[in-house]
């Protein structure tokens, strides 16, 4: 009687044991990368994210996130979403040219006069079709957050004139257009990863830089500079990508919870950006900060200036793929 017992003990153990297994074979973790700090909008999208997949999936899939750049610069997280060593990044789409030439229209100064017009576009079929490109390369593009409107600042003068820019040396975004655009303004280029942004300024290795007003208030830019000027010269979508690696192994309703997740917070994600951008240009003027806003004439001046640039790169883009988002610019404008 004892040995059937103790067999039949031991039996459900293993089965338990089993279960218990197989359940956790089951539970994935997705780690999801961004260079901004915890509090930034884009951050505040990932969380939206995390809080949808894993309450969806009922704990099945359990999102990490690494924010601050905690994972590397952009560049180092694009080639561990394609090793299959990272699950998920939001970065700047404009990013993705250097594996897939067409998202460098992303990065086209003065492309969008607005968040309306910014959002028909990635959300659009331009915007679903240029992910769709990121496939045969390792890459799944779920959705589009945006970083917003980029504005410049610097340590040396107020900046009330396009002139003003001259001899700057300007940190820019590691891509080729951005170091074209600073270059036309008679500023000195200098890429760098967003990691090594405060610690370059603080050292005095450049003079300024140009992000959006939360990416600036987040990673405490007004320490190290004292001058920004409001130009809007470029809006930044952040695209939201997982490993292709990683999406093939879900089953099919694991990539709808995720597809969903990731479609709902960019929603939020926006909505959080747009509604913070004017307090936190606030709060960098009580932290110290001289702002100027670029006047009309002066911001002509600074488009006249950037078509040259444009020409270049639209050839270099493509010329279908810019007609496709003019012809999506148009209808937006209507």
């Amino acid at each position: 009687m004892k040995r059937s017992f103790l067999k039949s003990a031991l039996a459900l153990a293993l089965v338990a044991g089993l279960g218990l297994a197989q359940a956790q074979a089951q539970t994935r973790t997705i780690k999801f990368a961004n260079q901004n700090a915890k509090g930034h909008p884009v951050v505040m999208g990932m969380e939206k994210f995390a809080e949808l997949v894993e309450s969806r999936s009922g704990g099945k899939l359990k999102v990490q996130i690494f924010a601050g750049g905690a994972l590397g610069s952009d560049q180092a997280n694009v080639s561990a979403l394609q090793g299959g060593t990272l699950e998920m990044a939001a970065m700047n789409s404009g990013i993705f040219a250097s594996v897939v030439k067409d998202f460098a229209i992303y990065d086209f100064p003065f492309l969008f006069d607005n968040g309306k017009e910014a959002d028909a576009v990635v959300d659009g079929p331009f915007g679903t079709a240029l992910h769709q490109k990121l496939e045969d390369k390792g890459l799944v593009g779920l959705a589009y957050y945006e970083l917003g409107f980029r504005q410049l600042t610097n340590s040396k003068r107020p900046i009330a004139r396009v002139e003003d820019i001259a001899g700057l040396k300007l940190r820019v975004i590691p891509n080729p257009i951005n170091v074209d655009w600073v270059s036309a303004l008679g500023a000195n280029p200098t890429p760098l990863p967003f990691p090594e942004l405060y610690a370059a300024l603080e050292q005095k290795a450049v003079d300024g830089q140009e992000n959006p007003v939360a990416t600036i208030q987040g990673a405490k830019l007004y320490e190290v500079q004292k001058f920004m000027t409001l130009s809007n010269h470029q809006y930044n979508p952040q695209s939201v990508v997982m490993s292709k690696k990683f999406w093939d192994a879900l089953p099919a309703d694991e990539k709808k919870i995720v597809q969903d997740a990731a479609r709902e917070s960019a929603k939020y994600q926006r909505e959080q950006s747009r509604a913070a951008a004017a307090g936190i240009l606030d709060s960098l003027k009580k932290s110290g900060m001289q702002v100027t806003v670029l006047p009309p004439a002066e911001v002509a001046k600074l488009r006249e200036k950037m078509k040259p640039v444009i020409a270049k790169h639209s050839a270099s883009v493509g010329e279908a793929t810019v007609k496709a988002v003019m012809a999506e610019l148009d209808k937006a404008r209507k």
